[in-house]
């Protein structure tokens, strides 16, 4: 593999995270995917920049490029900004999406204040230590039931406040993408990269 300053390893191996990353930095960046032989990295750092950081040096460490990697959290206000640094593993260690959105809608029952923002941070890191990260926010609301079929994991039950009443899992991926945390944060990292 031989690296230029738009080419990109992304730490992420799940699927529909780079699904999203990939359209966001189409034509930007040349994505290459994660190598099949690095095993999942442990997120245990208490923060969303932590756990970026600890998967793309990861990556570095194993590939000597540069890498890309993003956490995001759902922090809804009721809770405590719960499930936070947990959101992908809010019902433990092996759930689905579903049992996610399971658990946190039996967390809210009975709650009137639904309140909630999608935090996502998004990271570079160089083999040489250098890193630039760059964070995006959506504020919303957790609907009271599961709507739409697109998207993943909290997305039928996200209803960002920038849109009209529709959670993300009734949008388009462009709709989505031009309000999401992921899709902010990845614009401001972009940004950020290709500044003179």
């Amino acid at each position: 593999m031989t690296a230029t300053r738009s080419t990109l390893v992304c730490a992420s191996a799940n699927p529909d995270k780079v699904a999203e990353i990939e359209a966001l930095l189409a034509g930007a960046v040349e994505l290459l995917p994660r190598p099949a032989s690095i095993p999942d990295v442990v997120e245990d750092a208490d923060t969303l920049v932590g756990n970026a950081r600890l998967k793309a040096v990861a990556i570095v460490e194993a590939v000597g490029m540069p890498a890309v990697a993003d956490d995001t959290g759902l922090e809804v206000y009721a809770l405590d900004g719960a499930p936070g640094v947990h959101t992908g593993r809010y019902a433990g260690p092996d759930c689905t999406y579903a049992d996610n959105r399971h658990k946190l809608l039996g967390a809210l029952a009975g709650i009137d204040d639904r309140r909630a923002r999608f935090r996502t941070v998004a990271m570079v890191v160089w083999p040489d230590g250098r890193e630039l990260a760059a964070e995006g926010v959506c504020e919303g609301s957790i609907s009271v039931a599961e709507r739409g079929s697109g998207g993943w994991g909290y997305d039928s039950l996200f209803v960002p406040a920038d849109g009209d009443g529709r959670t993300f899992a009734e949008m388009t991926h462009d709709d989505k993408h031009a309000m999401s945390s992921r899709g902010r944060a990845f614009r401001a990292l972009l940004e950020a990269i290709t500044a003179p």
